[in-house]
């Protein structure tokens, strides 16, 4: 908080003329090598996402580990998101496994900096309230926490194959019910549906801020099964302000989602929690958050 506090004129100077609220016109560009690309626009937004992933193509892709990728986008969009980077991690449920990290059943707390040396990937995962998450937590098949209800409240499921879904809120009961889970949690608002962004992130007065602009992370699963999980980070005054909580709003997170080729996504907590580590063999890349956090989420390479 002292780190946001004290950046403020700096940031302010930064955003400039780019400060404002958000309006009718909104768009976000992608930088390619020939310039800025325009790619959505708020007044043309698609209500559904069902064809091709604008996105995707545009992310240099790297592989860390055999069904590990990552890479980076720059986007331009209105206010303080004029500069934002986007960390975008694709990785293969056949050959990764994902498992909850829950600190706060040890009465401890969790960064991305105490990831075991085998996690290959690692991010906070759900929301939160206070030092418990939000709604239901599962974990090495062992239901922690039950779940709760909100509108736009999805979880993250995996299954004892290893499978990776994110489930809308009416499916949430049936698919605990039907039992063999390996790892489960909650999280919202839920960004995509079968391809569709949700009503309350197209339409005013239905619960969700369309205005709101904040540091942003995101789960997602596509149509063959990968999931991909995109970080935002402030991309104006270098790597070490770039956790500084500004950046998008809700419905441009799931067109960022829905533009990276995911069919279900939802809203992990950002801000100044959102975190993410990214090892290879030979490297860690980190883009910590600035508060610790109940529950973590890591990725290993299987055997």
């Amino acid at each position: 908080m002292a780190l946001a506090a004290g950046s403020a004129a700096l940031l302010a100077g930064a955003i400039g003329p780019h400060a404002g609220a958000s309006r009718s016109g909104d768009a976000l560009a992608v930088r390619t090598w020939s310039g800025w690309e325009t790619w959505w626009r708020r007044d043309a937004a698609p209500a559904r996402w069902s064809e091709g992933a604008p996105l995707a193509g545009r992310v240099r892709w790297r592989e860390t580990r055999p069904g590990i990728e990552w890479g980076e986008l720059q986007l331009r969009g209105a206010s303080e998101a004029w500069r934002t980077r986007v960390v975008v991690v694709r990785l293969d449920p056949a050959r990764v496994d994902l498992a909850l990290d829950p600190a706060f059943t040890r009465n401890a707390d969790w960064s991305v900096s105490d990831a075991a040396p085998d996690a290959a990937i690692a991010l906070d995962a759900g929301q939160f309230r206070g030092s418990l998450p939000w709604g239901w937590a599962l974990t090495g098949g062992r239901e922690v926490l039950p779940p709760q209800y909100a509108p736009l409240a999805g979880a993250v499921v995996v299954d004892g194959g290893g499978r990776v879904r994110v489930v809308a809120p009416d499916s949430v009961e049936g698919v605990r019910a039907a039992g063999g889970l390996r790892e489960a949690f909650q999280s919202y608002p839920m960004l995509l549906v079968a391809g569709t962004v949700p009503d309350p992130l197209r339409r005013p007065g239905l619960g969700v801020s369309l205005e709101h602009r904040d540091a942003r992370l995101a789960l997602g699963t596509t149509a063959d099964g990968h999931v991909i999980i995109a970080l935002t980070r402030f991309d104006a005054l270098g790597q070490e302000l770039g956790r500084i909580p500004f950046g998008l709003t809700s419905p441009e997170m799931a067109a960022v989602m829905g533009a990276l080729g995911c069919r279900q996504a939802v809203l992990l907590d950002g801000g100044i929690s959102g975190q993410l580590l990214v090892r290879d063999r030979l490297d860690v890349r980190t883009w910590p958050g600035i508060r610790r956090v109940p529950l973590g989420l890591v990725a290993r390479v299987r055997p």
